[in-house]
């Protein structure tokens, strides 16, 4: 089963095992604010960073519709609405 969405990715560029995703969707003031301070944290930090937008995905948009941001790592829920830096410093 495929799974259909548009992701934007922002690749750290060294060679990370790590993979953040935000999931999203346009005019989100809180998600741009997510990926602004996690692209802080990619400048000191190596992982590679997704944006997904859950407009484009049905699962995605009922699963995260009333959360987002929703923010994982390797493909487990960290956070929702805002990004803890220190617990995420901690996780990487």
């Amino acid at each position: 089963m495929s799974v259909r969405g548009r992701a934007r990715r922002h690749e750290s560029g060294g060679g990370s095992e790590r993979t953040i995703v935000v999931y999203s969707k346009p005019g989100c003031h809180l998600c741009e604010e997510a990926m602004e301070s996690l692209r802080e944290i990619q400048s000191e930090v190596n992982f590679d960073l997704e944006e997904r937008d859950i407009s484009d995905n049905e699962r995605w948009l009922h699963a995260y519709f009333d959360r987002i941001p929703v923010v994982t790592l390797d493909g487990e829920e960290l956070f929702e609405y805002f990004v803890d830096r220190e617990r995420l410093l901690a996780s990487l």
